[in-house]
């Protein structure tokens, strides 16, 4: 067996709007196609011995279609979820082809999904052949995986108090640097640092003595010391204040290079040149007796507050305190640095150093009960453990954590203070303020080891966020066979002529606020997030094809409003998308994206977005250009949103209310009312934008104003007219867009018709040749031209499609055969005459615009030269 293809899905799919976290692959199992699991001698009782949990009803419930790709994926699954990461959404379903299976598992880390896959393949491998095969390698590398990719807890928190909240959320690379929001409603962090923190305020804060001198100004109590580089320097400050002194470097964070309670000036001297491997500088206090306590201010406001305790073991009168160490972490709760709730013990210098206050050594076996204190600090970091003391903090000292917050000026404040008691006011019991912390964990406070459980990152969404905020912006998405772009822009024109600033996706490019800032095919889900992280952009318009859906799936968990412009057959045969019923599903996941206050927009005469509007639970608004279509009268009859061609007027009719927007010959990208398509698309992006919002009056000015042409609609119905001739470049790439191109020539009275047409390599033949053949009854004079990619066929099997639906056809039709699609506008010219009708059907628009421009300006100047030797002719 093999594995074709492995894809990661990051968004809604096909599989499912709720499971958006998903691997899929393609697998082809070859000869083992020909073995039920029962058939393969002893692979069911390896099976149930590699995984025991494993139950009957797994075989049970797919005893009619078991195959090993189902194995495969309960192994994908299972190895993430005995590393730690709950997994559990699984589907297999065998393709068109015999022996060649779609596996989709779910993952919760990107890179350990992928790991998954890799090894339930090897895994599973193992088992049809009896091979011995260690899979609790593969669980410790994926839980590897989570440690270096997961988000840490702090971060994770706050990800999870956003998605309680409904607010999306974007991991921006592989660090912990999120956004929360959308467009111009975003809001981002990193960690604990937001977009708020100022970097003045962190600078300070990890200015240790700056940090004392300015809380010292302000009367706040800390401990007496100074800072010093040399030795000479550290012998004058501890003659100032003398011992017990802490000793620790000025720029340091969770603990490193820090040293307390020292009593010697031999010990002094260590502790200096091991605090100098971490700062140039070095901080030399008074030690104060207590207990260790970190206060948590978050937007001015305090917000908890923790005991912490060092590592320690307690000894048993056995064991070694290396052995002690060992079993402590080994429990489950512990995991390497900030992967769980405690981080492991790691033997270190300063471990050495305190073990040898105690007289003892790692080897050293500690009487049954002794605590064995193993570091100098209380950092969750370096092994400690903490105690919720919320509620039990004396009001005055909370007042005194929010001063020191906004006198230092951090949004979010980690406050280090040794005391005997927070219970009572530091100015009485001799408590001081040892550090100020930027970007502090909130570990100690989400999962303490004593006490209650503080939910801290709800404070920090409440700050980004506060009540009434929005963090979204409007998000359109737009999908359909035909319609898409034209919709788009449409919409993208309504909002930026009601004073929004939109981003929007399209076939030939990105734009914000009309300028195209990146140039191509972007309607796949990159491009979308690229929108979705611009923080110019403040309404969303994003044209969703079929492609991108497919290979990643949406690149949004959740829109304002989801349009389908009609499903017809195009694209079938790819991707696993054979029928209009699959096809349909694809489309379906726009709509199925769409909030329960949002709107689905759905076309009443397409039976397949009919199918969909049943799966439904948002609104529905509907579009027709047949009045009387009975879907649009049940509409009219409940209250249902309806825009509807009405005699000469684009009308939008909800209830009793009747809107009629314009006479359609006044809009422009009608042409005339001639171009049905086209009042297609505007009755679309005309309900789309009623139901979510914008008035009648914002619809018809923006209606009014787009002007149809190369710079508004590039690629659509783009006419240019010469002295003699007229040439018309569309989109048109289907027999549905065919179609309705064919309906709209009917208005040209050309002498000769000219169509450029191309086959397309990754369509099925029947659909080329129906192609063909439909071109055949637009036009008088066919010019075969090559697709820009053959994807998958040779040029001569597509011509040979293309010429038997040419002769197929009930009209005899000429053709010729011209390779590029360059040379085929410019061969147009070179046999045009005058009175013909060149329509050009392209993809690469830009480039035959080009040369049609080119050829407009020498016409111009050639009747400038002609005009000019007619007046020396008459003078």
């Amino acid at each position: 067996m093999k594995t074709l293809k492995t894809q990661v899905l990051r968004g809604p799919n096909i599989w499912s709007n709720n499971q958006t976290q998903l691997i899929q692959l393609r697998l082809d199992l070859e000869e083992i196609e020909s073995y039920p699991l029962d058939k393969i001698k002893g692979f069911i009782k390896r099976f149930k011995t590699l995984f025991p949990k494993i139950t009957d009803t797994f075989f049970a419930e797919v005893q009619d279609s078991a195959s090993i790709a189902h194995v495969m994926e309960y192994v994908a699954n299972e190895i993430q979820r005995k590393a730690g990461m709950d997994c559990n959404y699984g589907h297999t379903k065998e393709t068109n082809t015999k022996g060649i299976y779609t596996i989709v598992f779910s993952y919760r880390i990107e890179e350990a999904g992928l790991y998954a896959a890799e090894a339930a393949f090897r895994i599973v491998e193992s088992l049809v052949k009896d091979e011995i095969y260690d899979y609790n390698a593969d669980v410790r590398e994926l839980k590897s995986l989570a440690s270096r990719y997961g988000l840490g807890p702090s971060t994770k928190s706050i990800v999870e108090e956003a998605q309680r909240r409904n607010i999306p959320w974007i991991r921006l690379g592989k660090n912990s640097k999120i956004q929360l929001g959308y467009g111009a409603a975003q809001k981002q962090f990193q960690a604990t640092m937001t977009c708020y923190t100022s970097d003045a305020a962190v600078r300070l804060s990890g200015d240790k003595d700056a940090t004392k001198r300015i809380l010292d100004r302000h009367f706040i109590p800390v401990a007496d010391g100074g800072c010093c580089t040399t030795v000479k320097e550290l012998q004058k400050i501890i003659n100032k204040i003398s011992f017990p002194i802490v000793i620790k470097p000025l720029d340091g964070n969770q603990g490193k290079g820090a040293t307390i309670n020292i009593l010697d000036f031999d010990a002094a001297l260590i502790a200096f040149r091991y605090a100098k491997k971490f700062s140039k500088e070095v901080i030399i206090e008074k030690y104060i007796s207590g207990s260790d306590y970190r206060l948590l201010v978050i937007d001015g406001k305090f917000t908890a507050a923790a005991k912490r305790i060092p590592a320690l073991v307690e000894g048993d009168g056995v064991n070694s305190i290396e052995s002690l160490i060992l079993t402590t972490n080994n429990e489950p709760e512990r995991g390497n640095g900030h992967e769980s709730s405690l981080t492991k013990i790691i033997i270190d210098h300063n471990t050495l150093i305190q073990l040898a206050k105690y007289g003892y050594t790692t080897s050293s076996i500690p009487k049954k009960g002794e605590i064995i204190y193993l570091k100098s600090t209380a950092n969750l970091s370096t092994g400690g453990t903490a105690i919720d003391m919320t509620d039990e903090i004396h009001p005055e000292n909370k007042f005194l954590a929010e001063r020191i917050a906004k006198i230092i000026g951090l949004d979010i404040c980690g406050i280090d203070i040794m005391a005997p008691s927070i219970e009572e006011p530091l100015r009485t019991n001799g408590g001081v303020v040892l550090e100020v912390n930027a970007a502090p964990g909130f570990r100690m406070h989400l999962n303490p080891s004593v006490g209650k459980a503080r939910n801290v990152a709800s404070a920090v969404i409440d700050m980004l966020y506060p009540k009434g905020s929005k963090s979204t912006i409007p998000l359109f998405a737009v999908t359909g066979t035909n319609g898409k772009t034209t919709t788009t822009r449409l919409l993208a024109h309504i909002a930026k002529t009601s004073g929004y600033t939109p981003g929007y996706t399209t076939t030939d490019g990105i734009y914000i606020n009309g300028y195209k800032i990146k140039e191509g095919d972007t309607t796949g889900p990159l491009s979308g997030a690229m929108i979705l992280r611009d923080p110019t952009v403040n309404f969303a318009v994003l044209e969703t094809a079929r492609g991108g859906l497919l290979r990643s799936g949406l690149c949004f968990d959740h829109c304002d409003v989801g349009i389908i412009t009609n499903i017809q057959e195009d694209h079938l045969g790819l991707e696993d998308i054979h029928t209009l019923d699959d096809l349909t599903n694809v489309k379906a996941v726009v709509a199925r994206s769409v909030k329960k206050s949002g709107w689905a927009i759905l076309n009443a005469e397409d039976r397949n977005c009919l199918k969909i509007a049943e799966t439904l639970e948002c609104n529905i608004a509907y579009f027709a250009m047949d009045f009387n279509n009975e879907i649009i009268k049940e509409c009219i009859k409940n209250n249902i949103p309806v825009c509807v061609q009405e005699g000469d007027y684009i009308t939008i009719i909800h209830g009793t209310e009747k809107y009629k927007i314009d006479n359609i010959a006044n809009i422009p990208l009608t042409n005339n009312g001639n171009a049905g398509f086209m009042i297609a698309n505007i009755l679309t992006a005309s309900i789309a934008a009623y139901a979510w919002g914008f008035s009648i009056e914002q619809i018809k000015q923006a209606l009014l104003s787009f002007i149809p042409g190369y710079e508004m609609t590039p690629g659509r119905m783009n006419l240019f007219q010469f002295k003699n001739y007229t040439v018309l470049v569309d989109y048109a790439h289907n027999p549905h867009g065919f179609l309705a191109l064919k309906d709209y020539l009917k208005n040209f009275s050309a002498k000769r018709k000219i169509g450029i047409i191309a086959g397309i390599g990754d369509r099925r033949d029947e659909d080329t040749i129906t192609l063909a053949k439909i071109a055949t009854s637009m036009f008088d004079h066919i010019i075969v031209r090559q697709e820009h990619s053959l994807r998958g066929k040779t040029l001569d099997e597509i011509n040979a499609l293309v010429i038997r639906g040419i002769t197929s056809g009930k009209k005899k039709v000429t053709y010729d055969l011209v390779p590029e699609e360059a040379e085929a506008i410019v061969h147009a010219f070179n046999i045009v005459k005058p009175g013909d009708l060149i329509v050009a059907l392209s993809d690469q628009y830009d480039t035959v615009i080009k040369i049609i421009q080119q050829e407009l300006e020498k016409e111009e100047m050639l009747l400038q030269y002609e005009n000019e030797m007619a007046t020396k002719l008459v003078v």
